[in-house]
C-alpha cells in the first residue's frame, strides 16, 4: 500500500495490510446474513474482522472495521471479571454475552490515517489479545470454587473459556489460545 493516507477500506486493501503485518487472513462469508468478512488468529486464537460503515456512494469500501474475538463461556463467569479488565486496558472491550465473552475493537479510517497508523491498530489488537489470554488464565484459577451441597465432597464448578472450535472441557486453568 502506498504512504499516502488510508481515508477508505475494501476487504481486499485490508487482507493486504494484514498479510504484510505477518498475519494469514481468509476471506470468510456469513452463510445467515450473506456478508464477506476476514478471519485470521493470533497465538492460535481466531478473530474477525468485520467492515463497518460503507461509502455512500454504493461501493463495496468502508470507513471503519471491528475487530472481534469470541470465547465460549461453560458455567457463570462474575462481571467482575470483565469489568476489571475494562477497567484497566483502553481501546477494546470485553463484553460478556453468555455463553460467550467478547473482546472488540473499532478501527476508524474516516478523514485519512497514515498507513503505519492502521499498522500500529493491527499491533494493538494483537496485543490485546495476547493480554486477554494472560488475563484469563491468571484470573479463572483465583475464582472461588463453589461447593455442592452433596455431602462428602466439594465440586470444583470455575468456568471454563475456550475458544469455538476448542476443546471445551479443557479446564479454565488451562486456557489456551488453541
Amino acid at each position: 500500500m502506498p504512504d499516502t493516507n488510508i481515508d477508505k477500506l475494501s476487504l481486499d486493501s485490508l487482507r493486504e495490510v494484514l498479510q504484510q503485518a505477518g498475519y494469514r487472513v481468509e476471506t470468510v462469508t456469513d452463510p445467515i446474513a450473506n456478508v464477506a468478512y476476514l478471519r485470521s488468529a493470533t497465538n492460535g486464537l481466531a478473530f474477525d474482522i468485520r467492515a463497518g460503515n460503507r461509502l455512500a456512494d454504493g461501493s463495496a469500501e468502508f470507513v471503519d472495521i471491528a475487530f472481534t474475538a469470541i470465547l465460549q463461556v461453560q458455567g457463570d463467569l462474575p462481571l467482575d471479571l470483565v469489568n476489571r479488565w475494562n477497567a484497566s486496558r483502553r481501546f477494546a472491550r470485553l463484553q460478556l454475552s453468555q455463553p460467550f465473552l467478547v473482546l472488540s475493537l473499532d478501527v476508524c479510517v474516516a478523514g485519512g490515517v497514515a498507513p503505519n497508523h492502521l499498522r500500529a491498530q493491527i499491533e494493538i489488537w494483537d496485543h490485546l489479545v495476547q493480554q486477554l489470554i494472560t488475563y484469563l488464565r491468571e484470573e479463572l484459577p483465583k475464582l472461588a470454587p463453589v461447593n455442592t451441597p452433596s455431602p462428602g465432597a466439594a465440586l470444583n464448578h470455575q468456568p471454563k473459556v475456550a475458544s469455538p472450535g476448542d476443546d471445551a472441557g479443557e479446564s479454565a486453568s488451562s486456557v489456551s489460545a488453541a
